[in-house]
This record gives C-alpha cells, structure tokens and sequence, in this order.
C-alpha cells in the first residue's frame, strides 16, 4: 500500500492543535514510546517531562516527522500528518544546540526562513524586526551583529525569533534552556512564558527539570519508560500526583508504607489517617510533601501528630531543611526561615510533627517485593 504524501483532512474546525493517537516507536528491542495518546490544545503551552531515557524527545520528533512510529497517527491542526515529511508540517523547532549560522547576522539568521519561502525583502525586513522586537531585542541593536557577539540568552532569544518569524502552528522545544546558567535560565523561563502568551502559537516543550515545567506550562505530561504517567496542570501533578513516579519526580516527597487496617494506615511509628478510601488488608504508600508538615505548637493540633528527634538541619535562606526520625522511619520537613519556632531548632532535641488526612499527595499501592 502506497504511503500518502498529501496529508488526509481529518475534521475542519479542532480545538486540539496536536494529537498522537496510541503511538509506538521502537529501537530495536527498546520501546522508546508505549501506546501513547496526547492531545494538546490550541495556544497551549505544553510540556513533556520525564527523566533522560524517557521517550520524550522521540515523542517530539515523531510530532516533527523526524521519526515514524512504528504504530500510531499523528494529527497536527486536525490533519493526519503521520507519513508527511518535516517541511511540509507547519511547525518551527529550537533545540539546546541552536544551531545559528556563525558566518550570518542576527538578522540573516532570522531571515533565513523567510527567503526559503520567497517573501519580499521589505516583508522580510518587517517581519525580522517584528520578530527582535518580541524578544527584546532592538533591531538597531542587534540586527547586525553575529551571533558570537551575543550572550547565551541573547542566542537563545534568536533561535527563537527564527523559528517564530515564519509563523508556525506549533513550536517544538527540545531542553532549549539546558546550556544556559541558572539565572539566565529562571530569567529566560519567563520570557519564553510571556512570548507565548503575546503570539498564541502552541508551545511543545521538552524538559527534565521539574522547575522549568511548573513555571512555564499550562499543562504537563510526565513521561515515564515511554509511558505517559498523567497528563494535567503544575497544580494537578504536584499536589495530586496519580502515580508514585510522579510523586517522587516532581518536588519532593516523603514515602511512609504501612498496611490499611480500617481507614488508618499502620505504619512502624504509629498509625496515620488518610483522606483516600482504600480496602483493609493492602499494604499502601502515603506520600506526603515535606511543606505540607507542621512543628512544633501547630504540629499538636494535627490529628497525625508525633514525636520525633531532628537528625539534621540544613538551612537554605528561605527553608530550613530538617530531617526528624521517627522510630525506623525519617521524614524531611521544610520549615519556612519566618516560622516562630525556627531560630529555636537545634539537632539532637525532640520536636512535635503533624499533618491532618488530605494533607497527603497521594496513597499509592505498595508494589509487590
């Protein structure tokens, strides 16, 4: 059967600008994606999470048409793109290596696209000029000078111009802030926010770094052995996470496994009320965030309230990090630096730790040893 080469129409008017529809992708014996199905909205930014080894860069690239799947159909503006070539899907691309041309200017750099398609030169100079402006970056500045007169930022800011100037239904971006150093990279998580939200394409974003996807997406998938763990908001993934991957992937979660015995948990240090429904008998994971947990007078309160003694205390200007024991099991605490009682902590005391049931991220079943 001969592959198409025009793409098939699938419906006229669609609110998902991308949809990959029971994806798979092998390497060799390495299934890189698993029956995956996404949908990602219209002026969405949306990103793929997951640790290196995921699958969420093949995931991109088969949404770019630089890999096939081996099974599956990929929709990109309600068409069925799956055995189109990568320059005739209406998408822009930025990589962590950029990939400027050296030898040009800013302002050929950006052009580039635009002479590929035959525009205008008085056309290209606007929309070169437009496209600096939205990253900020005057025109009368820049336009001319080369790229290796240019900071990692002001680089990163190009390669986003080029790819945006030709107007792409989708922009594909695979770990783009990894080279740059932490500050530019909180500074140009911002940027890549608002530039988003000013031009309303769908931004696809590919990262590991939790950080950056909390602060940039609307949406998340979290990625996992090629599986899509749970598709939702920061706020869904981190305070409700449906897996114990995503619990332990995204922010930082203390594990405390016992066995549900009428509505309470029985850990080894006492027993802990949830505010999920589960059967007696199953031998379950709490996880619970180390901001969620209170100390001291406040902890009392909790209807989990224990005694414990402080192994360690960490001070990061903000938080202090304090791991308390707990018989055999230890919990790490994040106090805020203004708690009334913090100034009073000292490694080695006994202090008081509590939460109340729904304080918990998830119950997750234990898996079996």
């Amino acid at each position: 059967m001969e592959m198409m080469e025009k793409a098939e129409y699938i419906t006229p008017e669609v609110e998902d600008m991308v949809v990959l529809r029971n994806i798979v992708k092998r390497f060799g014996r390495v299934v890189a994606s698993d029956h995956v199905n996404i949908e990602i909205k219209r002026n969405e930014f949306f990103s793929l999470l997951g640790p290196s080894g995921s699958g969420k860069t093949t995931l991109l690239r088969i949404i770019a048409g630089l890999e096939k799947p081996d099974e599956g159909v990929v929709i990109l503006e309600g068409k069925d793109v799956t055995n189109l070539p990568p320059y005739k899907r209406n998408i822009g691309m930025v990589f962590q290596h950029l990939a400027l041309f050296p030898h040009m200017t800013v302002f050929e750099n950006i052009a580039y696209g635009l002479r590929l398609r035959k525009f205008p030169e008085d056309e290209i100079k606007r929309k070169v000029y437009d496209a600096l402006e939205l990253v900020r970056m005057p025109p009368e500045t820049f336009a001319e000078r080369k790229p290796s007169q240019l900071s990692g930022g002001q680089q990163q800011r190009v390669a986003i111009a080029r790819a945006l100037v030709t107007q792409p239904a989708v922009l594909l971006l695979d770990e783009p802030l990894g080279a740059l150093d932490l500050k530019i990279r909180q500074h140009m998580m911002l940027e890549l926010k608002r530039i988003q939200r000013t031009v309303g394409t769908t931004f696809v974003y590919v990262t590991h770094d939790q950080g950056e996807a909390l602060v940039m997406s609307d949406r998340i998938a979290v990625i996992h052995d090629g599986r899509v763990e749970q598709v939702g908001t920061p706020y869904e993934v981190y305070e409700r996470p449906k897996t114990r991957f995503v619990a332990n992937f995204i922010g930082e979660s203390n594990f405390l496994e016992g066995t549900i015995k009428e509505g309470v948990v029985e850990t080894s240090f006492g027993p802990v009320r949830v505010g999920a429904k589960m059967p007696s008998g199953k031998r379950v994971v709490v996880s619970l965030r180390p901001e969620r947990i209170r100390v001291g007078k406040r902890a009392r309160d909790a209807v989990n309230s224990f005694r414990g003694r402080i192994r360690e205390i960490v001070y990061k200007g903000d938080v202090l990090i304090v791991m308390v024991r707990l018989d055999d099991t230890e919990l790490k605490v994040n106090v805020p630096a203004t708690h009334p009682e913090a100034a009073k902590l000292r490694e080695g005391d006994e202090i008081e730790v509590g939460w109340d049931p729904g304080d918990e991220a998830g119950v997750f079943e234990a898996e079996a040893e």
